[in-house]
Formats: structure tokens, sequence, C-alpha cells
């Protein structure tokens, strides 16, 4: 669970167009028509990078009449970064989605292709 929740966010940010949403939605709310014009690009690929976004968790939408204004979740920061942290420092054997690699990683030294390979490197 916690390395899909990571991965859907690296998904979701590791997009260059969705990159240049986030960096705009930093500075300020902004709608479909305005990142429209800002990135150069038709409304139904803004339209899509954004719903990819939202999907995420990573921004929010407004309606205000006839426009939806897009802005980034205020926690994402923290909470992306904290997630992320907690991935990276936590032990490995403690991690629910790893519980199968952990093992195979505590035996490694054990394993006939690796200490095959490490032969063969010599």
């Amino acid at each position: 669970m916690l390395i899909e929740a990571i991965a859907n966010l690296f998904k979701a940010m590791g997009e260059p167009t969705r990159l240049k949403i986030l960096k705009l939605l930093s500075i300020q709310e902004m709608c479909v028509c305005e990142l429209v014009e800002v990135l150069d690009i038709s409304q139904p690929r803004v339209s899509q990078h954004l719903k990819v976004l939202k999907n995420a968790g990573v921004v929010k939408e407004r309606k205000d009449k006839q426009r939806t204004f897009f802005s980034i979740i205020p926690a994402i920061d923290d909470s992306f970064f904290h997630l992320f942290d907690l991935f990276m420092t936590a032990n490995i054997a403690d991690i629910n989605d790893l519980k199968l690699e952990s093992a195979r990683l505590a035996q490694l030294d054990l394993n006939e292709n690796v200490s095959q390979c490490k032969n063969e490197a010599i």
C-alpha cells in the first residue's frame, strides 16, 4: 500500500507538462484557460493532465460560475515528502509491500545464482 501510494504520486508528477502545471499552481490558482495560454497546449491536454493530478490528490478544484480554478492541495508538499521519507528510512522488513524482497535480501549471500555471478566477475 505504501509503495503504491508513493508510486502513484511519482507517476502523476513524473511527466514534464504536469511538473510545469504544478509549478504554475504553486505560484497562483489558475483556471484551465489560463493554463492553456501559459503552456501553449490544447485545452483537452491541460484538462487530462489536471485530471491525473487531481486523481492523485495533488491538486484541487474550485468552481466559480462557468470556470473551474485549480490549486495545489496545501499539505501535498509536506505529506508527500513525509511519506517518502518514512518509506526510505523504514526497515525493509517492516514494509508489508516488501516482505518477500526482504526475505530474499536476507538470504542473498546463500543464493546460488548470486554466488555464481560473483565468481564470474572475479
